[in-house]
């Protein structure tokens, strides 16, 4: 469930001392590996891996942040997974909150004022804090986090 991303962010930190690191490059090599991702998936990435090319990873990587260039397809699906979780959590969160709210049932009941929530716990937080950077999600701090104004 985590990132792809954030692991090779890992790996080009660790290069940017030592670039010609065995240890961040064979960590390279071992998430490509445990992630599946084959030279058909990112035939540059994979590319820049074998080749130990720290700058080309690193400008792959920045691509990614700025968005110039699409995450990989799983690391995309993770984050669509977790977005549908949170969306999830929350409607099943303010749906008890406004049953409960006015007390009687015979009452109308009320709007919640929720509007964070602590999100699942089956993701990591650098997968909420990826959502955080794209605008999709607002951290609220504290470990809390709302939509985003349009999502």
């Amino acid at each position: 469930m985590s990132l792809l991303c954030s692991v090779l962010e890992t790996v080009v930190r660790e290069l940017a001392g030592d670039p010609a690191s065995d240890g961040a490059w064979s960590t390279a090599h071992g998430a490509l590996d445990d992630y599946g991702v084959s030279a058909e998936d990112d035939a540059e990435l994979s590319a820049a891996i074998e080749s130990r090319d720290a700058n080309t990873l690193g400008a792959i990587l920045s691509q990614w942040a700025s968005g110039e260039r699409l995450m990989l397809e799983r690391d995309r699906g993770v984050l669509k997974r977790a977005l549908k979780a949170y969306r999830k959590r929350l409607k099943i969160t303010l749906l008890d909150a406004e049953s409960s709210v006015a007390g009687g049932p015979m009452s109308a009941g009320r709007k919640s004022s929720i509007f964070a929530i602590v999100p699942p716990d089956r993701y990591p937080r650098e997968v909420w804090d990826e959502l955080v950077r794209q605008k999709r999600l607002v951290d609220g701090g504290r470990g809390m986090y709302e939509l985003a104004p349009g999502v």
